[in-house]
């Protein structure tokens, strides 16, 4: 029955393209096809026995209670304006530098990432404060729009990321499957702490070659990045340079030293953040209580989808499996020419298609799962192949036509700006992308030496 398997995926992703909620899309069609099946006799209702300890489980796995608290750190340094700071600063330090805004537009997306790891309130963010900045200094249009894009994409691969607290949790079920059916009865353990170690240093390689990318077309285009004469008031001190900077690094050093440092867990780390989150918006005076319900609320409705579509993914997970599924992905993917790095490039190519229309919540519920317990089997490192997940994903919110990304910026750009400027723009830097991936992929030691070093191997 490993073609009712598939025709429910196709059926799921159907009704996802014409707008359906996705929590009711995933657990409703998987329910329908469930119920047909016990009626006609096809599917073993002894499966659906497991729904509740599923939903039980979900509710009581202490790492996704990280989530929340991420969200709510995200949305709090939003709502206290560190964005508008550390970039007013930042542009007026490197303003005479040719190319400095846009290296500084980076830097902030970087430190946005690292401290908020929300892409969309990232992307929308940088578009309202930097987009104006650099198009009036005389920065080409196409550069200007690619720049944000890709800095506020950074969000999904450097942690303390949403993206990597979700697919930790996933690699890590995923791989005891896969030791499992390898016969190994004391399965290794990945955790969201391995993820965060392995992207580190990929995140910050992304980095690199975007700013290395801005300096050379600073070089050999200097029109399209004019330098900035700053004036007198214009002038960085550096009590202000300190006072933009020291707030949001010792934020990211107690979350990510603490979970790197092995002082505490994922979810630990996520309490000290949001925590630490008030306190920056206490002291900059941004917070009073009408903004702390607008940010609880906000934190509700995105935690509330969140695990919704958990929910949903694990009742079509089950009912995928009932029907043999991973039966049928296993030997898809084991039949296909050139072994492992034939179902990798398969499996990365899928992904990055569904990218264009599913968010990286859905993908990561849905897909992960599935394909995940397979090549983990074939030997693939978990850490890794987490990674190349995540960068890949990242890579289809910004490749055009329907880029995330795009949309979030198309949102908030003037209407002088056109949706073929930001979509020009965005190319160069889907190539580094690109690039990155195939880098990791030659030398996965760049995504798996800092966890070994950290936990051992």
């Amino acid at each position: 029955m490993e073609w009712v398997a598939f025709l429910l995926f196709l059926a799921v992703i159907v009704l996802l393209l014409a707008g359906f909620p996705v929590a009711f899309s995933l657990g409703g069609t998987a329910l329908i096809f469930a119920l047909f099946g016990v009626v006609g006799g096809g599917f073993e209702g002894a499966f659906l026995s497991g729904l509740p300890s599923r939903v039980f489980g979900i509710m009581t796995n202490e790492t996704l209670v990280a989530v929340p608290l991420f969200v709510f750190m995200g949305i709090t340094l939003e709502r206290a304006k560190i964005a508008e700071d550390l970039l007013d600063t930042l542009s007026s330090l490197f303003g005479r530098l040719r190319g400095g805004l846009g290296i500084s537009v980076t830097v902030v997306g970087m430190l946005l990432a690292a401290s908020t790891g929300i892409v969309g309130a990232t992307v929308v963010t940088m578009g309202l404060l930097s987009l104006p900045t650099m198009l009036k200094r005389g920065y080409s249009t196409e550069i200007a729009t690619g720049t944000i894009c890709a800095s506020g994409t950074l969000g999904q691969i450097i942690p303390p990321s949403i993206i990597l607290v979700m697919l930790g949790d996933v690699m890590s079920s995923a791989y005891q499957q896969a030791q499992l059916a390898q016969g190994n009865f004391s399965p290794k353990t990945v955790s969201v702490g391995d993820l965060f170690a392995g992207a580190l240093l990929p995140g910050l390689m992304l980095v690199g070659l975007y700013v290395l990318y801005l300096l050379i077309v600073a070089a050999f285009r200097p029109a399209a990045m004019p330098a900035h004469e700053r004036s007198p008031d214009e002038r960085v001190s550096v009590g202000r340079l300190l006072n933009a900077l020291i707030p949001p690094l010792a934020l990211i050093l107690a979350v990510l030293g603490s979970i790197l440092g092995g002082f505490a867990t994922p979810t630990e780390a996520a309490g000290v953040g949001a925590m630490g989150a008030l306190l920056i918006a206490l002291q900059r005076r941004a917070l009073n209580l009408r903004r702390l319900q607008e940010i609880m609320r906000g934190t509700l409705r995105i935690s509330s989808m969140v695990f919704l579509i958990l929910i949903g993914a694990s009742i079509f997970s089950l009912v995928f499996r009932g029907y043999g599924g991973d039966d049928g992905v296993r030997a898809v993917l084991e039949s296909l020419p050139g072994g492992v790095v034939g179902a990798v490039m398969v499996v990365m190519l899928v992904m990055f298609l569904l990218g264009f229309v599913l968010d990286f919540i859905e993908i990561t519920f849905v897909v992960v799962p599935i394909v995940g317990p397979v090549l983990l089997a074939m030997g693939l490192d978990p850490v890794w192949l987490g990674i190349m997940i995540a960068i890949n994903l990242q890579t289809s919110f910004l490749t055009p036509p329907f880029g995330f990304a795009l949309f979030y910026l198309r949102g908030v750009a003037p209407d002088s700006v056109s949706t073929g400027q930001i979509y020009r723009g965005v190319i160069p830097f889907v190539g580094i992308q690109l690039l990155a991936l195939l880098i990791l992929a030659a030398f996965p030691e760049i995504a798996t030496w800092l966890p070994a070093k950290i936990y051992g191997p």
